[in-house]
């Protein structure tokens, strides 16, 4: 029973509604869809501003979608990743307003996208985000367009698994940098909420036993060295879910042109995923410098 429980807390799908649209903000944009390399349907929005420069945005995982998170239907547990709404369209009208267009999808097993199997922390989202950079790289408006990543969480993960495990990642010659927000492994976030241990090992073994799914270990650590583009790296460093060691070691590892940015925030982790679409000075000035 424990195990189950733990388990559908960390990996079960369809707890991610798109709860707005971006005709809210006043934005241009259309509804699209694009296959992954394995054959699953992603849905998304391609909010429209200039042609020459594209972010491509990735979210984080199992609560969230491509708008962001919202607290309904979350009942006790609303307050625990932030206080309010955290809508990722904030971002998306600054950015446009900047002259980029925006790419916001629903990873596999978040929104509407296609509900196929366990959210695997990035493991099999890697190829969500080969599909999107390709969406755009091909798209006949964008195909000459720079293209920028905004990787939340575990967008952040799918993104690093990616540039290790994806030859197509270090083909896309107009992928120009990222933004690295808040990277996590499944192992400190769980001894990070403080989980007994009992708890922890009973939530691992269901979910091998169940749902062939295995999320201890280095998960995308061993990737970061793979990342080809020049990378920010964002964190709150009152952040009581994450270990600020592993977001170092996160920094350190990377090879690229880089920055380190400490946020004093309050001690909740989606206080972080808020910040980004209030404050898009750093967000501008980071993609600014490396894209056209």
């Amino acid at each position: 029973m424990f195990g189950k429980t733990i388990s559908n807390m960390m990996i079960k799908p369809e707890q991610a509604p798109v709860f707005e649209s971006p005709d809210k903000y006043g934005l241009d944009y259309e509804d699209v869809t694009f296959k992954t390399s394995d054959g699953v349907t992603l849905s998304a929005w391609l909010v429209k501003g200039g042609t020459d420069k594209v972010i491509v945005q990735s979210h984080f995982g199992v609560q969230c979608s491509r708008c962001g998170f919202t607290q309904e239907g979350k009942g006790m547990m609303k307050n625990v990743l932030w206080t309010s709404d955290i809508k990722f369209l904030n971002q998306a009208k600054y950015l446009v307003e900047a002259g980029y267009s925006v790419l916001m999808f629903d990873m596999r097993n978040h929104g509407k996208s296609e509900q196929n199997a366990w959210v695997s922390w990035g493991v099999e989202e890697r190829k969500d985000i080969v599909a999107a950079v390709n969406y755009v790289s091909t798209h006949q408006d964008y195909k000459n367009a720079d293209i920028g990543l905004l990787s939340i969480c575990m967008g952040q993960g799918a993104t690093t698994f990616a540039f290790g495990m994806e030859k197509e990642m270090k083909n896309f010659k107009n992928l120009k940098a990222m933004i690295s927000v808040q990277p996590l492994t499944y192992d400190y976030f769980v001894k990070a909420m403080g989980l007994p241990s009992f708890l922890v090992n009973a939530g691992n073994k269901y979910n091998k036993e169940n749902r062939n799914t295995d999320l201890t270990g280095d998960s995308f650590l061993p990737y970061v060295k793979d990342i080809s583009v020049p990378t920010m790296v964002i964190q709150n460093q009152n952040d009581p879910m994450t270990n600020k060691g592993m977001v170092e070691q996160y920094y350190n590892d990377l090879t690229v042109e880089k920055e380190m940015l400490w946020l004093d925030l309050p001690k909740k982790r989606g206080a972080a995923y808020d910040w980004i679409g209030k404050n898009p000075d750093q967000i501008l000035g980071w993609f600014n410098k490396y894209m056209n």
